[in-house]
């Protein structure tokens, strides 16, 4: 997405009447929109149009939201917000677990929908045009004052919102990017759910909540991490999770 460009909208909802009102508010804001109504359509569409975001609500005919995201997230890399009637913790935690970045009840409110949408998008634009070329060469020292962290074969950069283990890069969501460099400055610390989740979810842990510990898992295994004894992300029985320093 270049600076000129409009960013592209996949707009996916069944609701006609809706689908018009989101499609035509948010085109007056200066975005392209792709309108479909059907699940198995959207595949399709993300697939051949690879828009800057998509909008997905959670109940379609043909194919259910979660299952499109599902389907799409292992070549999607751009942001999904899930968009849905049911206002329950487990259908958030499973758009959350499917891939999704971020999740909208109905009744949609507009500025809210708006709201949600630009910083999805800021987040990535600045992952791409952010020089991601020079980290191998700087000195520990260099790095840690560009708001760059490196473990050994890992590096976290946080002005190009990048990951590289190995010299591969790692595509990581926004969301997954956040954990991973909350717990990466805090390398070696036991960090507990409860600080976890009240920094980025805005509220008190309240036992149940496993946002989280999805985002985490997922992390896991893009870092190469074994999801049956993790070493590199740990899980302290009890106490929270420990990012290991020495073992990248």
């Amino acid at each position: 997405m270049t600076a000129q460009a409009r960013p592209h909208i996949l707009l996916v909802e069944d609701d006609i009447d809706l689908a018009e009102w989101i499609a035509d508010y948010l085109i007056g804001r200066e975005f392209k929109v792709t309108t479909c109504h059907r699940g198995d359509d959207a595949v399709d569409l993300i697939q051949s149009l690879n828009p800057d975001i998509v909008l997905l609500d959670g109940m379609l005919p043909g194919m259910d939201g979660l299952d499109v995201c599902k389907t799409v997230r292992a070549t999607f890399d751009n942001p999904i917000i899930m968009i849905t009637a049911r206002d329950e913790e487990i259908d958030e935690v499973l758009g959350l677990e499917m891939g999704a970045d971020d999740y909208i009840t109905k009744p949609v409110r507009a500025r809210v929908l708006l709201a949600r949408i630009r910083g999805l998008l800021r987040r990535e634009d600045k992952s791409r045009t952010a020089d991601k070329s020079n980290v191998q060469q700087l000195t520990d020292e260099q790095l840690e004052s560009k708001g760059v962290l490196k473990f050994s074969g890992l590096v976290i950069s946080e002005q190009a919102r990048s990951v590289t283990l190995d010299g591969e890069s790692i595509k990581v969501s926004s969301n997954e990017f956040d954990v991973l460099w909350f717990l990466a400055t805090k390398a070696g610390q036991v960090v507990s759910r409860k600080e976890l989740v009240s920094h980025f979810r805005g509220f008190d842990y309240d036992g149940f909540d496993r946002s989280i510990d999805l985002r985490i898992s997922r992390l896991r295994k893009k870092l190469k991490d074994d999801s049956s004894e993790p070493f590199r992300i740990k899980t302290i029985w009890g106490k929270g999770y420990l990012f290991a320093n020495d073992v990248w």
